[in-house]
């Protein structure tokens, strides 16, 4: 090989070099300007977002109705777990969702229900008790227990506030 030939082959390499940095540059610079404006399209609101009822014409959303409930607290339980057991006590609060026009008579019934889920946790086992994924299973058989003793359709649900081991 020639010397002319060596250098013919790096000013070659030199030019194509000088080429493939500039289209990155100009594609780096090309990239950092549209995200640049997608950000601030989307900042301002212009992108992505629906526009508020104000600027519409104060259309609202259709909002359905509550259904009509009523809530009846239960007194909190303090349950003895026995000595054999690493916690001593359960304290255990709840709450009723009942019918409206039947708050007055679960109301006259909460000592029977008071004394149905003392009766049921305290014959529960220990550990399905420590078990955090049981606390669904004892809110169904509570329930149940409960809209036996008041009577179908009466109470909706069992709302457990508080369910605390120590």
């Amino acid at each position: 090989m020639s010397d002319d030939e060596t250098t013919q082959g790096s000013e070659d390499e030199q030019t194509s070099g000088k080429k493939s940095k500039k289209g990155l540059a100009i594609g780096l610079v090309g990239a950092l300007l549209l995200g640049g404006g997608a950000f601030y399209a989307t900042y301002a609101g212009l992108v992505g977002s629906k526009p508020s009822p104000e600027t519409v014409g104060e259309e609202t959303p259709d909002v359905q109705e509550l259904p009509a409930v009523s809530f009846v607290d239960l007194d909190p339980l303090v349950v003895s777990l026995g000595p054999n057991t690493s916690n001593r006590h359960l304290r255990f609060r709840a709450s009723l969702e009942v019918e409206p026009t039947y708050e007055e008579d679960v109301v006259k019934l909460k000592p029977r229900v008071v004394d149905i889920l003392n009766s049921y946790l305290r014959a529960v086992d220990t550990a399905m008790l420590e078990d955090p994924q049981a606390l669904v299973k004892l809110r169904a058989q509570m329930l149940r227990r409960i809209q036996l003793v008041t009577g179908e359709g009466r109470v909706r649900n069992l709302l457990i506030l508080e369910f605390v081991l120590n």
